[in-house]
C-alpha cells in the first residue's frame, strides 16, 4: 500500500522519500520498494526507487527522478529535511507512534489513527463501499482480521507460517503458478502448503525469521502473472485518496476547511 501512495504522489509531481524497517516483510516484492533495501534499487510500473543512508542522497535522488528510500524505523529523517506531509502506511492497524505534530500535514492510513488527535486525515483502508475515503471526522472501519476476497477466497488465498522459524522458498517464485495442496515453501522443515490454485502473487524474501502466522505470500486465483507486477486496485484506490487528501489540505481553501472541521 505504501508503494502504491508513493508511486502515485511521484506520478503527480510530488517528491518524497520512504522509510523502511531494516528487514522488511513484504510478501508483493514485485511492487514494493522496500526491496530495494535487499537489492539497492527496483523499478515498479516506470518509476524507480533506489537504496540510500543520508539525507544528502535523498535530495540527490529527488534530482537523479527517483524515489529515495531509507532505512529509518523512527522516520528521523523528518528532522533534516522539512516535509510538508508525513503519511504512516505501515497498516499495523494501530498507531506506532505517529504524532499529528510530525508534520504540517499527518494522514494514517486505515484502522489505529482518530483524526483531531493522532492525524489530520485517515484515508479508509478497508475493501468496499468507502475504499480509498478521505476521513476528516472520527476514523476508520475496524480491521475485519479477514483478507479481502478475489473471487470466493479470503483466507484461503493467504500464505500463513505454521510456526516459528526460518522461511524458505521451495523451487517456487513470484509469478509461478501453483496447485491446490502443493507445497510453496518452508519454515525450518515444515512445509506451507497451499489451500488453493492460482498465481503466487507474493511471496515473502527468502532466509527471514518469522513468527507463527506470519503472512508469508498470497495466491491470485484469477491466474494473471501480470497482475503479480503492477500496482493493485486496492493500492491505487488508497493511494488516489491520499492525493486527494494532499490537494484538499493544501488547495485554495481547501486547507482552511480542513482545519475548521477538525478542530470544530
Amino acid at each position: 500500500m505504501a508503494s502504491g501512495i508513493a508511486h502515485r504522489l511521484f506520478r503527480s509531481g510530488f517528491k518524497g522519500c520512504m522509510a523502511e524497517i531494516p528487514k522488511p516483510m513484504a510478501v508483493r516484492r514485485t511492487v514494493s520498494f522496500c526491496e530495494a533495501v535487499y537489492e539497492g534499487q527496483i523499478e515498479i510500473e516506470g518509476v524507480k526507487g533506489r537504496l540510500v543512508s543520508l539525507p544528502n542522497e535523498v535530495w540527490e535522488g529527488w534530482g537523479q527522478q527517483i524515489i529515495p528510500v531509507i532505512v529509518d524505523p523512527e522516520a528521523k529523517i523528518r528532522n533534516e529535511i522539512p516535509f510538508h506531509v508525513l503519511v504512516d502506511a505501515i497498516l499495523a492497524k494501530k498507531n506506532l507512534g505517529t504524532k499529528i505534530t510530525d508534520a504540517p500535514l499527518v494522514i494514517g492510513i486505515g484502522p489505529g489513527f482518530a483524526v483531531g488527535e493522532d492525524v489530520h486525515m485517515v484515508i479508509e483502508s478497508n475493501r468496499g463501499h468507502n475504499l480509498g475515503r478521505v476521513i476528516l471526522s472520527g476514523k476508520a472501519e475496524e480491521d475485519t482480521g479477514i483478507p479481502g476476497s478475489i473471487g470466493p477466497y479470503t483466507i484461503e488465498r493467504v500464505l500463513r507460517s505454521p510456526k516459528d522459524g526460518i522461511f524458505h522458498c521451495a523451487r517456487k517464485e513470484i509469478g509461478d503458478s501453483v496447485g491446490e495442496r502443493e507445497i510453496v515453501a518452508y519454515v525450518d522443515d515444515e512445509p506451507v502448503i497451499a489451500q488453493i490454485g492460482g498465481i503466487l502473487r507474493g511471496l515473502l524474501k527468502d532466509g527471514l525469521e518469522v513468527m507463527k502466522g506470519t503472512k508469508l505470500g498470497d495466491i491470485d486465483p484469477r491466474g494473471s502473472k501480470e497482475y503479480c507486477f503492477t500496482i493493485s486496485d486496492k493500492a491505487r484506490a488508497i493511494a488516489g485518496g491520499v492525493l486527494e487528501g494532499i490537494m484538499l489540505y493544501f488547495s485554495k481553501g481547501g486547507r482552511d476547511e480542513t482545519i475548521n472541521r477538525i478542530t470544530g
